[in-house]
């Protein structure tokens, strides 16, 4: 019936002659189809999603179509099954999450990882992926100087010499709201920082103010605060001083320079922030710097930031441009910071001792690093730079040595995992406890295993599946899960992306900063909800409620929504269930200046249905421009665009699935018209359904669930193996898609299937 069903519909186009898509389907076994897997997974994938045969021509039937396609997977599945293949993972560099969390796990210390290494190229959609995880010389250098910077500061080097760390406020952000958790209630505008404090010694910090030819809001006397780990340092008043009295300030009106009231007016408004500082001592380690404005307690909670009316006064809202900490002075060292704990696990009290302890320091460094048990032969050479740091100065500059040594070593830059020895090429085999433990961590914590994962692997227990779930579950309980969830959903759904997009501001004038940060936040938020609440995955579609504080429910049009902090809210509005009623989707998927049915239809078959389509031609004609005598919508540029013949293949797939979301326009706005004309919100889905608006597409995309929850588990997959699923991969994640189904998709489940999965627990030799 298999050969039947190919000659009916398929092997007209895909045969040894035309060899259409490179396929002759005409010539293949269809009782074995082990050997020519690759093929047969592609004919599966392409059946199931009604991308082939192509419309217009001639289709089996849904029964047909789906006994086929049934029949062909338990087909695949079992020939894997009989012959197992995992692949074998290029060598895996740490990119700079995964670093900079090895470094917190190890040290106790927080880095600013964006500070000491380049960003990381992506592959298949991630920054873990192996393949592009590549070391150059220029690189090295890079984390040899990271190698010492860091371990100055994890020791608390008193050879470290004062400098200026710089905290920017984006001039886009307008603080007219209390900007972050960390700052206290009744607090508008400024910043938090962590910064590290590298010794025990004074610092100062200096405030300077937002300024455009004068200091913004210099006028009406506002009070901005210094706050360190939340107690006020000091109070600062910004205009309404002695100095300020009898300056005459008319609004609009241009006085003459040689006035003297004129003269002492422009010098104060330069230099009213001068003397906006404070020196003080500081112990080692890394604190909170708030600096903010005292609320205007004559405004109405959440009236602030929403109508876009400035303050009257001296061109509005005062802001911080920036925040300098500098320091150390007179630096005395750090005897008792997290890092220091963490390092130093005994301490000599006489000079016979001293090899011993750096000995057992070593190791226990070496081991968390390397994350595996370490021999004596690991340790010699880290004890070899000790030594020689040991014989320069003191006891710590020989730790100090050994761990910048131990930082740059390859057993921690790099995810080793070797072949046991004596095995034949191409032999499949389980990695070791320790190697999936590393493989555990990385993917759920961005970071090395911790001492609990790591002594049941060294113990051999990781073997045991009741106990590899039980680590699994308490790792997905921890708060270090978040790191998986920001870091995969981020890159998935292409939330990070917002942070690059600028739409047009005198389009939409709207749009700032803060609703940036907004979009990002309320899908962060969003994501953690769904893992934490371990819900299923259909309702990253479906789900009633979001995130927002009072400038994105002003966007969205939900009412009683007050303050800068975000808070879970039911939607009543149907049209904005789910992620694709987010700001953050619909900005990242549209330009600047207008909204984009091509992107975010591609967005929709690349991230939510896993078919993407394929790089477009060469010398693709751009869309045609609006004209000022007769402006058109998109939709409608783009049934003219789509006249081209080269342009309408792609098009026919894409076009379809951007068109329900027509009505959000270029950051997410509901909207009727586009230039006075109504939106046309409906379309054809490539399988014939046919939908009008967001809501009814939602309900289209969720009847073709198995096809959501397979593409899910395969990016979730590529995350978790750091490497792209291939075609042999298939039929693991048919196993966890049809295990899951009981429970509805549970994240938790589908962690554990992939964890569960010979791709994440096997490994095989090179091929011959």
């Amino acid at each position: 019936m298999r050969r039947q069903l190919l000659n009916s519909y398929c092997t007209g186009c895909h045969n040894g002659k035309l060899k259409t898509a490179g396929l002759a389907l005409d010539s293949l076994n269809t009782e074995q189809v082990g050997p020519d897997a690759a093929v047969w997974e592609k004919v599966l994938r392409k059946v199931q999603s009604g991308q082939m045969p192509p419309v217009g021509r001639t289709r089996p039937d849904k029964e047909a179509a789906s006994h086929f396609t049934h029949a062909l997977a338990a087909s695949l599945d079992s020939a894997a099954a009989a012959a197992p293949n995992p692949g074998r993972p290029a060598v895996h560099r740490l990119n700079r999450t995964e670093y900079v969390g090895a470094i917190r796990a190890l040290l106790a210390l927080e880095i600013d990882g964006r500070a000491l290494l380049p960003a990381d190229d992506s592959g298949f959609g991630f920054d873990n992926n192996a393949d592009v995880l590549t070391m150059s010389p220029a690189l090295l250098e890079r984390y040899l100087t990271a190698s010492t910077k860091i371990t100055r500061l994890a020791l608390g080097d008193t050879d470290i010499s004062p400098s200026i760390a710089r905290y920017q406020v984006s001039r886009l952000l307008r603080q007219e709201e209390r900007m972050s958790e960390a700052l206290p209630f009744g607090t508008r505008g400024g910043i938090a920082i962590r910064h590290t404090f590298p010794l025990d010694g004074e610092y100062v910090i200096k405030i300077r103010m937002k300024r455009g030819d004068a200091i913004v809001g210099v006028d009406k006397g506002d009070e901005v605060e210094i706050r360190l780990d939340g107690v006020q340092l000091k109070r600062f008043t910004l205009g309404g001083d002695e100095d300020m009295k009898g300056i005459t300030w008319v609004k609009g009106v241009s006085l003459p320079l040689n006035r003297p009231d004129v003269i002492k007016r422009h010098a104060y408004e330069t230099t009213a922030d001068d003397g906006f500082e404070v020196r003080l001592p500081v112990k080692a380690g890394t604190r909170v710097v708030g600096v903010a404005f005292l609320k205007d307690s004559s405004v109405e909670e959440g009236a602030l930031g929403t109508s876009g009316e400035e303050r009257p006064g001296r061109s509005g809202w005062p802001g911080v441009d920036h925040v300098e900490v500098a320091g150390p002075y007179n630096g005395t060292g750090a005897a008792d910071t997290p890092s220091r704990k963490q390092i130093f696990v005994c301490r000599p009290t006489a000079p016979r001792e001293e090899t011993a302890c750096a000995s057992k320091i070593i190791g226990s460094l070496a081991r968390r690093a390397y994350r595996r048990p370490v021999s004596a032969a690991d340790i010699a050479p880290l004890l070899a730079f000790y030594e020689n740091g040991r014989r320069e100065g003191s006891f710590d500059k020989g730790i100090q040595l050994a761990l910048e040594r131990l930082l740059v070593d390859p057993e921690f830059l790099f995810r080793l995992e070797r072949d046991p020895a004596g095995l034949k090429p191409g032999t499949v085999y389980k990695i070791s406890d320790v190697e999936l433990a590393s493989r555990l961590s990385f993917f759920l914590w961005s970071t090395v295993p911790d001492d609990d994962l790591l002594a049941a692997a060294e113990k051999g227990k990781l073997k045991d599946p009741e106990v590899l779930t039980q680590q699994v579950r308490r790792m997905l309980a921890d708060p270090r899960a978040s790191a998986m969830v920001n870091n995969f959903s981020g890159q998935w759904l292409l939330v990070r992306n917002v942070r690059l997009h600028s739409p047009d501001v005198a389009l939409f004038p709207e749009f700032d900063d803060n609703l940036r940060e907004a979009f990002t936040r309320e899908t962060e938020l969003f994501f953690e909800s769904q893992f934490r609440d371990d819900r299923s995955v259909l309702d990253l579609l479906r789900a009633n409620y979001t995130f927002v504080n009072n400038r994105l429910a002003d966007l969205y049009g939900i009412p009683n929504v007050y303050g800068s902090h975000f808070r879970r809210v039911t939607l009543q509005d149907e049209k904005r269930f789910g992620i694709l009623g987010q700001g953050s989707i619909l900005t990242v998927t549209s330009y600047p200046d207008r909204t984009s049915p091509v992107l975010r239809g591609k967005w929709v078959l690349e991230n939510l249905l896993g078919a993407p389509p394929p790089p477009p031609p060469p010398d693709v004609p751009t869309l045609t421009e609006n004209s000022r005598a007769k402006p058109t919508t998109v939709r409608q540029r783009l049934e003219q665009h789509r006249a081209n013949p080269g342009c309408a293949s792609c098009h026919a797939r894409m076009d379809p699935l951007g068109f329900p979301l027509e009505n959000f326009d270029a950051i997410g706005q509901w909207r009727d018209t586009e230039n006075d004309v109504p939106i046309d919100s409906s379309t054809v889905l490539p399988d014939g359904t046919k939908v009008d608006g967001p809501v009814a597409y939602r309900n289209a995309l969720l009847a073709r669930r198995e096809e959501f929850v397979t593409n899910v588990t395969e990016k979730l997959m590529t995350y978790a193996l750091g490497r792209g699923v291939d075609y042999y991969d298939s039929p693991s994640v048919r196993r966890i898609v049809n295990e899951t189904a009981v429970h509805e998709y549970r994240w938790s489940d589908i962690v554990l299937g992939i964890v569960r999965s010979v791709p994440f627990q096997m490994r095989r030799t090179p091929q011959p």
